[in-house]
């Protein structure tokens, strides 16, 4: 009987207990955006990437290979008449009173962008691969060499991003959320294709080919956006850009009154190249901003012009409503 296994990596569906599993022993980390898993080094910035670090342990499949449930501390009971306990009734009836504050209204969770759209449909000319499982998030079906295709197969998946937020996860398409990376991934699909895609169009979005090298990029990959990120403080604003082993000697940074120009190529044997000109919501004073390149980002220091507070980096990006305070603490 053919039963699946539950190791984190593998998900393959056996019949011979004694076949070699490759798995992760370890659990996910996720830690300041970077993603992988505590059993091994490699670390990655994209969910996509991190659902394609290779397994790194070997042994045999499982079924009952759960995590262990959280054990419940026992309630000591509590003397009534003890100092404790008086002190305990004291702070609740503390809480319990009323308050003339006004509740301030929580401020909305940030959602993730959406994702590039890809090919919606597999390429009839391409090969698929023997046990290929479908791109789309949350389906995990396999092919099996041979089958028919049809509109009959039903996938169901998240179109969205996976979003993890103050311990919680889930998919920016659906409003699910859990604490366990476990349940994570078991969370069903919210919208149903007709079909699988496996292999979509047998290429990626943004990247170019080598019989079909993008224009300008010197035969390499042509980058559209690049990921990004900031935060400020009263007098500036620090943004970095995530590229890695970006070409000091080729690169230039240039500081406009409320733009950025950006020319970005790396030292790959097949370079990458971003070029951008990013609008920025508040002007700086060119003259005291400063960058410095590191091993996987462009860091820039963008000097306040008036010392306000930007709630986002670029102009042309859509306020969350978060609201962004610096300045000095006043004395107590």
């Amino acid at each position: 009987m053919a039963q699946k296994c539950v190791h984190k990596g593998c998900g393959k569906t056996f019949s011979d207990p004694a076949e070699v599993c490759i798995y992760h022993p370890g659990p996910p980390v996720f830690h300041e955006g970077q993603k992988g898993w505590k059993c091994c080094k490699p670390r990655v910035l994209t969910f996509d990437e991190f659902l394609e670090i290779p397994p790194c342990t070997e042994g045999k499949h499982s079924t009952t290979d759960l995590p262990p449930g959280i054990e419940k501390k026992p309630v000591e009971a509590v003397d009534a008449d003890s100092p404790a306990n008086s002190l305990a009734a004291k702070l609740a009836e503390a809480v319990a009173a009323p308050s003339n504050r006004v509740p301030i209204a929580p401020q909305p969770a940030p959602t993730a962008p959406p994702p590039p759209p890809e090919s919606e449909e597999d390429e009839p000319s391409l090969d698929i691969p023997d046990g290929k499982a479908c791109r789309r998030k949350g389906c995990n079906i396999t092919y099996k060499k041979g089958q028919t295709r049809s509109d009959g197969e039903k996938c169901v998946h998240h179109p969205g991003a996976p979003i993890f937020h103050e311990g919680s996860k889930g998919y920016s398409c659906c409003k699910r959320r859990v604490l366990e990376f476990d349940q994570f991934m078991k969370i069903e699909g919210c919208k149903t294709s007709p079909r699988h895609l496996f292999i979509g169009s047998g290429k990626q979005k943004g990247k170019a080919t080598a019989a079909n090298p993008s224009p300008g990029a010197e035969g390499g990959e042509l980058l559209e956006s690049v990921r990004h990120d900031f935060y400020q403080t009263p007098s500036a604003v620090i943004a970095s850009f995530f590229l890695k082993k970006i070409d000091s000697s080729k690169a230039t940074v240039r500081f406009e009154p409320q733009a950025l120009a950006l020319d970005l190529r790396t030292s790959d044997a097949q370079p990458k190249h971003y070029q951008a000109t990013v609008p920025l919501f508040g002007r700086i004073d060119c003259e005291k901003s400063t960058y410095r390149i590191l091993g996987t980002k462009l860091e820039v220091n963008l000097h306040k012009a008036d010392g306000t507070s930007w709630p986002v980096l670029r102009s042309d990006d859509r306020p969350t409503g978060e609201i962004l305070q610096v300045g000095r603490a006043g004395r107590v």
